[in-house]
């Protein structure tokens, strides 16, 4: 049975066992270098603070996990968000990310999140189709912004209306504010 949880500071290096090979291997991420456990968990907690920051545990594994993140760092943006997720490779295809997303997305709308944008190295079908699953449309494509194993990379912006806008606006909520009545 796969439980969904809050991620902790702790979880740092068992999260960044996944991450390593994406790191390593593929353009999925544009970060060349494997982050160290320390900047991991900073990482966490810089979200925590703001966003929710989940994973998926099977066995008593972390086999994924999933967060929000500042789109941009302006005021006006409070209502938008940018989702990632990422999964063990073995894991990828089995229903973990729907777990993961429903959970997340079940959160940033108690926030108040209005919008939800996802960015994809081109490439990557598996993870736009997934984010089409739940209702993400393709809103624009950066060419070649991105430079990993000797190769320019696009991106594309998915965007999803989580709820509609009101106005005027409910303010946002950060996580901490609703974490205990989540979990």
């Amino acid at each position: 049975m796969i439980k969904i949880r809050e991620v902790q500071p702790a979880d740092a290096a068992e999260i960044l066992a996944i991450y390593r090979p994406y790191v390593e291997s593929t353009p999925i991420t544009f970060e060349y270098e494997v982050p160290s456990v320390a900047e991991f968990r900073q990482r966490i907690e810089t979200t925590l603070s703001r966003y929710p920051y989940i994973a998926a545990i099977q066995e008593g594994r972390i086999i994924g996990y999933a967060y929000a993140g500042v789109y941009k760092g302006r005021s006006a943006y409070d209502w938008s968000c940018e989702v990632t997720v990422y999964l063990q490779q073995e894991t990828a295809a089995k229903g973990v990310g729907t777990m993961l997303y429903q959970k997340l997305e079940q959160i940033l709308q108690k926030q108040g999140v209005v919008n939800l944008t996802a960015c994809i190295t081109e490439g990557n079908q598996r993870s736009v189709g997934f984010h089409e699953k739940f209702g993400y449309q393709t809103v624009g494509r950066f060419p070649k912004i991105g430079y990993k194993f000797s190769r320019w990379y696009d991106v594309v912006w998915l965007q999803k209306e989580l709820q509609r806008p009101n106005n005027p606006v409910q303010p946002f909520i950060p996580y901490p504010q609703l974490a205990d009545l989540i979990w």
